[in-house]
Formats: structure tokens, C-alpha cells, sequence
């Protein structure tokens, strides 16, 4: 446990980074999940309207160093290409 006042108040604020931090995680993480979801259920119009909301999240991830900016971008890039995948021939 920290004893001295600066140790206690950098221990609540990791807790609040900490909890940040999670929740943006879990936002990036949900909004692939749907994506992939909409995917196989054949909702390519849905899923592409939902890219650019995943575009957002995975962005705003990245400016705060949440994730490496390599990942941002093959996360992005991986999920542009399942809805081009999914999408019908013309």
C-alpha cells in the first residue's frame, strides 16, 4: 500500500486510467465483434455503415497510444477487407 500522499493520489489516478483505458479497449473490441457479426449474417449495407464508427473508435485508441498505430491500421485494414470480401460481385 503507498504510504506517502503523492504514492496514494498516482494509486487513484492509475485506477482511473486503468478503468479509461478499459472501457476504450472494449469499445474497439465491440465494434469489430459487430462487424464480423453483421458480416456473416449477410448485412454488408449495415457492417459498412458501421466501419466508419470502427474507424473512429480504433482511431481515438490510437491518438491516446491505447494501441500501437501498426495495429490501429491492420485492425482497420483487416475489417475494410471482410466487408469488401462480403460484398456481392457486380
Amino acid at each position: 500500500m503507498p504510504i506517502t500522499s503523492s504514492a496514494k493520489k498516482a494509486l487513484r489516478a492509475s485506477k482511473n486510467k486503468a478503468l479509461y483505458n478499459a472501457r476504450r479497449k472494449d469499445a474497439v473490441a465491440d465494434t469489430v465483434k459487430k462487424i464480423k457479426k453483421l458480416i456473416t449474417e449477410k448485412k454488408v449495407k449495415e457492417a459498412e455503415a458501421l466501419l466508419t464508427v470502427a474507424y473512429q473508435v480504433i482511431d481515438k485508441a490510437r491518438k491516446t497510444k491505447l494501441i500501437h498505430k501498426n495495429t490501429a491500421s491492420r485492425k482497420k485494414s483487416r475489417i475494410a477487407a471482410l466487408i469488401a470480401k462480403a460484398k456481392p460481385a457486380k
